[in-house]
């Protein structure tokens, strides 16, 4: 172990966190960007419903089942090349997707978005470690690069709305063609490259990882969707079967391509849990909260966009601001303050009434905050418990977790509204069948035949709906107090960012071969301590 502190990043690798930070805002503006895209879209291109759904889901469902296979790649074969590499590829089907003759076409485009999608996330998060050796440095990084997807989330729907009124709504794809020319032209200037001399990943595992994930995940759309049936379940036990078999053969190679021993480290695997748990809360809940304001408060879909904007601003204070107050308080205690005060907003919204906009808006600044907070911090800990040569790994599966907290959330806490609503609407005597069948099924649906109500009536279907907002918002919250609980009792041994038992790291047996920005390797041939080394010794 060396006695020198870690070296400082400087221009060269903030400039490098720029290029970055392009690609990470990016794939969180593509996550829903077509929220406000798919009615000119429909007009278009006349997909069947099935074909709607698939446009809409394939994107998050395939970068969820690529990312460990990609994080496990960019250890092996470069994160800078497979970083570029995919960026090349997601301007390319970007640019299919903005052309699209028919829904199959832009099926298959928005698949591939989703694979070039998943060789993204993992790189740049990866990327970031292997550029800032200093702990306090690196956990601003992560907290920035955290927020910067949370805010392309949270734009999606005006700069689709925005791009598409302005012009046709392909234009919400071609912004990746601009945003990924850049990237390919500073990547090779600005940007190490890091690989391990491990071998071929085990094709076996990357067939089980994907038939764990793919299953599961649909699983979790589809029972959002159409509740939980035959299929769904028949999903479940494919992926469960699957996942079983994956991590056995993990236990037994000798190059894995998950190292289950991540998960020995207390700390990693708590806060994959809390981040997890988070995300399910969170999810779930900017669901029911967009829905609520459009489908009760009257607000249009750029409108309620819009009024979504300035509560992001307290995630954006909480990713910065979180690792700066973590480097004198422990990550743990900031975690779960945040999250502690993040029960603010959902007690809020378990009360709301139909006409409280400003109620809903200002409790969402508490999730908000939780978010940006859970994020920066969670993943600075997933990432900083692993060793620099499977840091890509720790990120995909970090990144995979957050996706199924996401798609769950939209399930459980979707379906809980929904269930609450149908046992609180009662139908006027006398409606006819054709009229009170989508009326008691869902707000959407007694919104769609809002002209044959009388105005008692939609107002009762509005009442039922907030119930279930209320109802989800005190389930979301029971969820979030336990992620609480989680960060101050397991995280709580986690000294602040940049002490010295935080910059100590443990590794493996690999060896990292780092290619520095202007491109010659400097290959590490000395022998790596059993123990741990120091950010700098990578």
């Amino acid at each position: 172990m060396h006695d020198e502190p870690p070296a400082r990043a400087g221009r060269r690798e903030w400039a490098g966190f720029a290029v970055l930070a392009l690609p990470t805002a990016l794939l969180g503006l593509d996550v829903t960007a077509l929220y406000l895209v798919v009615p000119s879209l429909a007009a278009d291109l006349r997909p069947t419903t099935a074909e709607t759904l698939w446009i809409m889901d394939i994107y998050g469902f395939l970068i969820a089942g690529f990312l460990i296979t990609m994080g496990t790649l960019g250890d092996r074969f470069g994160r800078r090349r497979l970083l570029m590499i995919g960026t090349a590829a997601f301007g390319a089907a970007s640019v299919l997707a903005a052309f699209a003759p028919g829904a199959l076409w832009l099926i298959v485009a928005r698949a591939l978005l989703g694979v070039a999608g998943a060789t993204l996330m993992p790189s740049t998060l990866a990327l970031i470690g292997d550029m800032f050796a200093d702990a306090r440095q690196r956990a601003l990084a992560i907290g920035a690069w955290a927020t910067m997807f949370a805010l392309g989330m949270a734009a999606g729907p005006v700069v689709g709305g925005v791009l598409t009124g302005g012009f046709w709504w392909g234009a919400a794809f071609l912004i990746a063609v601009p945003v990924s020319a850049v990237v390919l032209i500073a990547a090779p200037r600005l940007l190490p490259e890091f690989r391990t001399d491990a071998g071929r990943p085990d094709l076996v595992s990357v067939a089980l990882s994907l038939a764990a994930v793919l299953p599961t995940v649909y699983a979790v759309k589809h029972a959002a969707a159409h509740g939980i049936d035959a299929r769904a379940l028949t999903a479940v036990l494919l992926g469960g079967g699957s996942a079983v078999a994956f991590v056995r053969r993990q236990l037994r190679l000798e190059e894995p391509l998950l190292d289950m021993r991540l998960f020995a480290d207390r700390a990693f695997s708590a806060a994959l849990s809390v981040l997890l748990v988070g995300l399910v809360g969170f999810g779930g809940m900017m669901l029911l909260v967009t829905q609520h304001l459009q489908l009760v408060e009257g607000l249009s879909p750029t409108a309620a966009g819009l009024w979504m904007g300035p509560p992001a601003l307290a995630m954006l204070i909480g990713g910065i601001g979180a690792p700066l107050i973590a480097t004198r308080v422990p990550p743990g205690a900031v975690m779960g303050s945040a999250l502690a005060l993040s029960l603010v907003g959902y007690a809020s919204l378990a009360l709301v009434g139909p006409d409280g906009k400003m109620t809903v808006v200002s409790a969402f600044a508490f999730l908000y905050l939780g978010l940006g907070v859970m994020a920066a911090l969670g993943t600075d800990i997933v990432v900083g418990a692993a060793p620099a040569e499977r840091s890509g790994s720790a990120a995909a599966l970090s990144e995979t977790v957050q996706e199924f907290g996401v798609a769950a959330g939209v399930a459980l806490l979707g379906s809980l509204a929904t269930a609450v609503y149908r046992t609180s609407v009662e139908a006027p005597p006398g409606m006819p069948r054709q009229v009170a069948e989508p009326y008691r099924d869902s707000l959407f649906g007694a919104t769609s035949v809002a002209d044959e109500l009388p105005p008692s009536a939609l107002r009762h279907a509005q009442d039922a709906s907030t119930s279930g907002l209320n109802t989800a918002a005190i389930a979301a919250g029971a969820v979030i107090a336990a992620a609480t609980v989680v960060s101050f009792r397991a995280l709580r041994r986690i000294p602040p960012i940049g002490t010295a038992a935080a910059e100590a790291k443990p590794t493996t047996a690999s060896v990292p071969v780092r290619a520095e920005p202007g491109g010659g390797e400097r290959v590490r041939t000395e022998p790596i301590a059993s123990a741990c080394v120091r950010d700098d010794d990578r």
